[in-house]
């Protein structure tokens, strides 16, 4: 078999059995890191095949600095640290895995917003520092015919939509993106978003982060926003400027928020975050179940196999090499 070196950049998986498995299939070789900086990679993936990264940083300098790589697949949907634009320069397919923990990452969403409809975790706190005292809960208002407004509309946020109207919430949705007859199939409204923040109760962000959506949520977003309105994200932290939610919390021009991301991660122990009552912060586990990792560890790594065996990948995120030449060559 053809001796294949796949470098596995950083991974948060028990193991890569599944990898092997799957790679080892055809005669290649993992080689597994747990990378954090670009000269990290590069002493180990210069003469790789294809990677598998989770979060380390593959920039420019990086891709520029891979000798014979064919590919680079992302354990996960958004390809946020990968300098996609350079991989495709050099003729290097970049694939991640758009279907995994669609139900995992709506649920998690949908519980901090029932976290803070309720106001779970403020009102745990409470008792566990010895008062029992229902006017702690004040206010709170019934769910049934709040609105829930999403700020994009791709898979996850069309899942938590279905999940959201069982529940009596009326869903809004901005995304440029996304038409209007679309949206209208699903039972949801298309708005755009000063009309989304100024209506809804609960703003969950589903947006990838790119050049266009980093920072989209800033102060003046946030005052457009309900004083009784909670910011839910389980996206991409820089989505949000916290220096801006850290003023909308501590102020009340918003009831609160709920993160499961956050611009640093992990953030510094003196995060001004930490402070407030009215915030709920999860560590990025919205992905996370025990099938949705098997699922991700075994997808990447299938695509991996696919491309190096000569086959076309299932979920490129670059052009593949063929239309690359047909669109002005390989370099």
């Amino acid at each position: 078999m053809v001796g294949f070196k796949v470098v596995v950049t950083d991974y948060v998986f028990p193991s890569l059995d599944i990898e092997r498995e799957i790679l080892g299939a055809i005669g290649a070789e993992l080689v597994p890191m747990q990378a954090t900086s670009e000269e990290e990679i590069l002493e180990a993936a210069r003469d790789a095949d294809g990677l598998l990264v989770c979060y380390a940083p593959v920039t420019r300098r990086v891709i520029e600095g891979l000798r014979k790589c064919r590919i680079i697949a992302r354990y996960g949907i958004g390809v946020d640290n990968v300098a996609v634009d350079a991989a495709a320069e050099r003729g290097i397919i970049v694939t991640n895995v758009p279907d995994y923990c669609i139900e995992e990452v709506s649920d998690h969403a949908l519980a901090l917003l029932l976290a803070c409809a309720r106001r779970i975790s403020y009102l745990d706190r409470k008792v566990r520092s010895g008062r029992w005292e229902a006017k702690d809960a004040v206010p709170i208002f019934r769910l049934r015919g709040q609105v829930l407004g999403l700020v994009g509309f791709g898979k996850i946020p069309r899942n938590l939509a279905k999940k959201a109207k069982a529940l009596g919430l009326e869903v809004i949705a901005y995304d440029p993106y996304i038409g209007a007859a679309d949206m209208e199939a699903q039972g949801v409204e298309k708005v755009e978003l000063e009309t989304l923040l100024r209506r809804a109760d609960f703003v969950s962000l589903h947006t990838p982060l790119t050049a266009e959506t980093r920072g989209l949520i800033g102060e003046a977003q946030l005052r457009m926003m309900k004083p009784t309105a909670y910011l839910i994200n389980t996206a991409r932290g820089p989505i949000v400027k916290e220096s801006a939610l850290v003023r909308a919390l501590q102020e009340g021009w918003i009831a609160g928020a709920a993160l499961d991301v956050l611009e640093t991660e992990p953030p510094p122990r003196d995060h001004s975050l930490f402070a407030l009552d009215n915030v709920i912060l999860t560590p990025h586990v919205g992905f996370y179940s025990e099938e949705s990792l098997r699922e991700l560890q075994r997808k990447a790594a299938e695509e991996v196999a696919r491309v190096l065996t000569g086959q076309s990948p299932r979920y490129p995120v670059t052009p593949l090499p063929t239309q690359t030449r047909r669109e002005g060559g390989l370099q």
